[in-house]
């Protein structure tokens, strides 16, 4: 496992930027199957992409408080908050036992069924964290790190009430079945390929002020990168932060 995080001095200042945005704090976490196990979420079983997207989410805005009123990053914000979370293929491992328990009559196990909606994760979070902001998921099998930048951007443009965007990739690494899409997507001429294991990006984004430098992340840069479709995001963290952090 190996991820990498702004440290806290980051917190306090502008960081490397994108369009109209400034990455207030970030981080990035990927996971193979010999890692060990990721801390357990409470209501979340069987598949590694809601633990991961939970742990790299605090190692990107911190711990919450226990009273549940956020923290320094997120309390004074906490219905100006968006949350907006970006993959190609979602939890292809919850769906996919979900599935097979269904075809072969075994017993439905409930909890497949809340977290089969890709979102469920961020209602724990924003409970954590005491967040009360919209709540959005985007799918797309071409650019999917690019058009969830864009968005974000379009959220702080369009929303003046808002003042910060949570920015969340997440993919997990193939499955037989995720890999026939991929490969069909491919044979489309679309931009989507899987990273070499699971993975999941944080980005806390507000708008930049004044003569903050800024420059958009880069595009996609070819299907041999380790982190595929989430390269750009993974980008944006290592530049906020440090790199080589063993978890």
């Amino acid at each position: 496992m190996t991820s990498t995080a702004a440290p806290n001095s980051a917190r306090e200042q502008p960081r490397t930027t994108g369009g109209s945005l400034r990455v207030v704090a970030a981080a990035y976490l990927t996971h193979r199957q010999d890692d060990p196990e990721l801390p357990v979420v409470p209501g979340f079983v069987a598949s590694t992409f809601n633990p991961l997207i939970h742990e790299t989410v605090r190692r990107c805005l911190g711990d919450p408080s226990a009273d549940g009123t956020g923290n320094a990053l997120v309390g004074p914000y906490p219905d100006t908050t968006a949350v907006l979370l970006a993959t190609v293929a979602g939890d292809a491992t919850t769906s996919d036992l979900a599935s097979r328990k269904l075809v072969s009559g075994r017993v439905h196990n409930p909890l497949l069924f809340f977290q089969s909606v890709t979102t469920s994760i961020l209602g724990h979070l924003a409970i954590q964290y005491g967040l009360t902001g919209p709540v959005s998921c985007i799918a797309a099998d071409h650019g999917v790190a690019e058009q969830a930048w864009e968005t974000a951007e379009l959220l702080l443009s369009q929303e003046p009430e808002l003042d910060q965007v949570l920015l969340v990739g997440i993919e997990l690494a193939v499955n037989p079945r995720t890999r026939a899409a991929y490969g069909q997507v491919a044979r489309l001429g679309r931009s989507a390929r899987p990273p070499e294991q699971d993975l999941a990006v944080a980005v806390l984004l507000r708008r930049a002020v004044g003569t903050e430098e800024c420059s958009r992340p880069p595009g996609y840069e070819g299907e041999r990168s380790p982190y595929g479709s989430l390269l750009p995001l993974v980008t944006v963290a290592e530049r906020a932060g440090r790199t080589g952090e063993a978890a």
